[in-house]
């Protein structure tokens, strides 16, 4: 993309442009150095990791992306996190956030002079040390990225009741070709202007995977520009690989974006236009690896799938890669970003947001920060009545949901609890919820539809990847929620399940990051009772999953009858920081405890009944 006018002065373009070299050269830092972290000598072989591991290919694209991201923070006074869709993102997010400060005021001892730059170096990736992800110990992170397909997800139930708050996404090129990314597109079917917050794709197209091409970097322009027009964005493209021109052409392209998104919430919120918006995306066309090594061993490397991982491989036993990695090192001319202290140079430290508009420090990142109670009715009001052992019921969940849509007429001023579900919310047995609220829902309506709004509590998509992704992203970000699902079909989230218990097991250990509302999956359509489904939807596995893991992040729940099923839902909207799983009967079944009875029983946990 060329812009029509200059949108950087050639001071701030030239600062930017070298904000931007500190952020890659402390990725390779990372990637590489052990020792001399400003290169003050020449390079020794005592100064490389003996083990060289992490993604250089992705990082400069984030780099440049993060760099501008501040730049519009400022301009336009913005309430913004950064997700990093791409896998081993860690480089630059750790990067990023310890240029704007935001590291090193969580972590003292990674100071911002030398020793602290020996010290960031030194960790990555190393024992002891921190994962090349964006992990739990990143500030600014809701999103890991061990597995890929999830960072749209999440940006948008980021998003969802955060009016002020605009969610940057980055999503791979490699992570688009998955089945969850590719859905999630569809978000913006479900948004909100007026109540929700704003999500700005940035598809990093630089490509190629580990060892081959991205589909995406391998279709037409046009094509790929109808496929984003179709799944219903507005793409803008910057394309190229001179920096001068693409910092320009990246400028004036977010002044476009963020023109665009203040057009739209304007427009809805004080014109009350209520039609779906087509909302703005960016599309980074920039080479894999970018201003890295252009040859080694005689390969092309900068703008090819060799530059995925690690581009020069270990100097110890390949001759000559020392020199390599110090000419590379030397290519961002260290010593005109950081004084003789090891300190990033106050005119490029200032091109950062300061406070809580950093990133890194954005509380929207670090949900136990923002997270309120839930007003809960009293759960006792809402019981069966049990004469006696083994009297008719008219299902559980059919109880629970009158609990249930009182918990959201109750909060629905606070705006922090949410519904999740793939199309079963009625036939869990929850539809007393409809009396209260709507499903949430952007796109068209017609004259026989039921219970579609664009304001609602429920959000439905008959994808489990999309609801139990924006549920953790909505969590993350300091709010509660359920996800109602057939016991047989919550195996598709398995994996997801298994990313978010780890990110609540290491975040537990830092006392910086304060817990957050548990995850709560309410399982029916249960094995014992699949009626005319059969075979086909009877698998209790996923309980064999969860219980896998520690006992300090995990709880199932088997309430045996409504009673005890309002007494651990209610139990499980006050925890934090729990994966809970309740698995209960949608259909008539007998009753055998009075409330007193099923409090005392559920309080216990387990018992053996005369």
């Amino acid at each position: 993309m060329k812009s029509d006018s200059n949108t950087l002065t050639p001071e701030l373009l030239q600062h930017m442009d070298a904000y931007w070299r500190a952020a890659n050269y402390l990725a390779v830092g990372q990637i590489y150095l052990c020792d001399n972290p400003l290169l003050r000598r020449p390079l020794v072989l005592s100064d490389i990791k003996h083990m060289l591991l992490g993604h250089w290919g992705t990082t400069p694209g984030q780099n440049f992306i993060y760099t501008h991201l501040n730049r519009i923070i400022k301009k336009y006074d913005l309430d913004m996190i950064y997700i990093s869709g791409p896998g081993h993102g860690g480089p630059a997010v750790v990067g990023n956030t310890y240029l704007e400060g935001s590291y090193s005021e969580i972590y003292p001892n990674i100071s911002q002079d030398e020793d602290g730059l020996r010290k960031l170096f030194r960790q990555f990736s190393f024992p002891g040390g921190i994962s090349s992800h964006a992990s739990p110990e990143c500030p600014g992170s809701i999103h890991e990225g061990g597995e890929l397909g999830y960072s749209l997800s999440h940006a948008f139930g980021a998003a969802f009741d955060n009016p002020a708050l605009i969610v940057a996404c980055v999503v791979g090129d490699g992570e688009a070709e998955t089945g969850p990314l590719a859905t999630a597109w569809h978000s913006n079917k479900f948004l909100d202007p007026v109540n929700d917050g704003a999500v700005l794709p940035i598809l990093h197209l630089n490509g190629y995977k580990i060892s081959n091409p991205t589909i995406l970097a391998r279709i037409s322009h046009k094509e790929l520009e109808q496929l984003l027009l179709g799944y219903g964005w507005f793409p803008y493209f910057v394309e190229g690989h001179e920096p001068v021109l693409m910092h320009e052409a990246m400028a004036s392209t977010l002044d476009l974006v963020m023109e665009k998104i203040r057009f739209i919430q304007h427009d809805a919120r004080i014109n009350g236009n209520n039609e779906r918006p087509c909302w703005p995306m960016i599309v980074l066309n920039s080479p894999k690896g970018w201003t890295g090594p252009k040859m080694v061993d005689g390969l092309k490397n900068e703008g090819t799938f060799r530059s995925h991982q690690v581009p020069i491989s270990d100097p110890a036993t390949h001759p000559g890669h020392l020199q390599l990695l110090e000419s590379w090192l030397q290519s961002y001319r260290p010593q005109e970003l950081f004084d003789l202290q090891g300190r990033l140079l106050p005119e490029l430290a200032a091109l950062a947001p300061v406070g809580e508009q950093r990133m890194g420090a954005n509380l929207n990142a670090n949900g136990g920060i923002l997270l309120r109670d839930l007003h809960l009715p009293n759960f006792r009001d809402y019981a069966v009545s049990v004469p006696i052992p083994g009297v008719g019921g008219i299902g559980d969940t059919h109880v629970l949901a009158k609990f249930l849509r009182d918990v959201i007429q109750a909060n629905s001023l606070q705006r922090n609890f949410r519904v999740f579900g793939p199309d079963e919310t009625i036939s869990n047995g929850l539809g007393a919820i409809f009396e209260v609220t709507n499903r949430q829902w952007a796109a068209s309506i017609q004259p026989n539809d039921e219970f579609l709004s664009t304001i609602g509590r429920v959000l439905e998509m008959l994808s489990e990847h999309q609801c139990e992704g924006w549920l953790e992203g909505y969590l993350l970000t300091g709010r509660h929620g359920v996800f109602n699902c057939y016991e047989a079909f919550v195996h598709i989230v398995d994996s997801m399940f298994n990313q978010h218990a780890k990110w609540l097991k290491v975040s537990s250990q830092l006392p910086w990051r304060l817990p957050i509302a548990s995850l709560n999956y309410l399982l029916s359509s249960h094995v014992w009772r699949q009626d005319h489904n059969g075979f086909t939807h009877q698998d209790p596995g996923f309980i064999d999953h969860v219980v896998n893991k520690k006992a300090e992040v995990v709880r199932v729940y088997l309430p045996p009858d409504a009673n005890c099923l309002l007494s651990v839902m209610d139990h499980c909207l006050r925890s934090r920081h729990y994966v809970n799983v309740i698995i209960a009967g949608k259909h008539p079944a007998p009753q055998w405890l009075d409330m007193n009875a099923a409090a005392r029983h559920c309080a216990i946990g387990i018992g053996i009944w005369s």
